[in-house]
């Protein structure tokens, strides 16, 4: 019996890693083997950076928010210091876009922190996980209430009383039944007499 092989898969799984080499330089992009090199290698540095950016922009966004401050006479960390403790929750990226487009906006933001930032306030510290677990929680037990509870009187229902139509034993007809009120009931009754 002849050997069989799955062509149609592993075609399409180097396919798909060509496609990813696309745009690479001289046989990167076309030679199976340095295409698959090439491209997981891509994949390794995209892994890290996508770490590493979040880390640039944090940094430069650190650098435009020092810059603005330093125009109001106070550093960075003195700044975000009072910040924290005037309990205002604007992140970094949005002061810093503050301090680069909005300037009027940012030195608002400088003056209320410089007023306010002295002393920290209660919101300012949020509870850590070591005083949660110095305070234990208590639980509140739920009192039980004893309720009485009355006995309510049995009231009898009386049955509905259901419409039963007869009929005439010579003629094998209905007779008038107690609820329809119709002629032609009134007229079948009338004839069977």
């Amino acid at each position: 019996m002849p050997r069989s092989v799955n062509h149609v898969a592993s075609r399409a799984r180097r396919k798909r890693v060509l496609e990813f080499a696309k745009g690479y330089w001289g046989r990167r992009k076309n030679v199976w083997t340095v295409a698959k090199n090439a491209v997981e290698k891509g994949w390794t540095y995209a892994y890290r950076d996508r770490k590493t950016k979040k880390r640039n922009f944090r940094a430069l966004w650190i650098q435009r928010i020092n810059a603005g401050t330093r125009m109001y006479d106070i550093s960075y960390s003195k700044f975000m210091n009072m910040f924290h403790n005037a309990g205002l929750e604007l992140n970094r990226k949005v002061l810093a876009d503050l301090a680069m487009n909005h300037p009027d906006a940012f030195k608002s933001v400088v003056d209320y922190v410089k007023t306010n930032g002295a002393k920290p306030t209660v919101a300012a510290k949020p509870a850590t996980k070591e005083t949660a677990k110095a305070a234990p929680k208590t639980k509140a037990t739920p009192v039980k209430e004893s309720v009485a509870v009355a006995e309510e009187p049995v009231v009898k229902m009386e049955e509905p009383v259901v419409a039963v139509e007869e009929t005439d034993a010579i003629a094998d007809e209905p007779i008038a039944s107690v609820e329809s009120t119709t002629e032609e009931t009134k007229n079948t009754a009338e004839s069977a007499e």
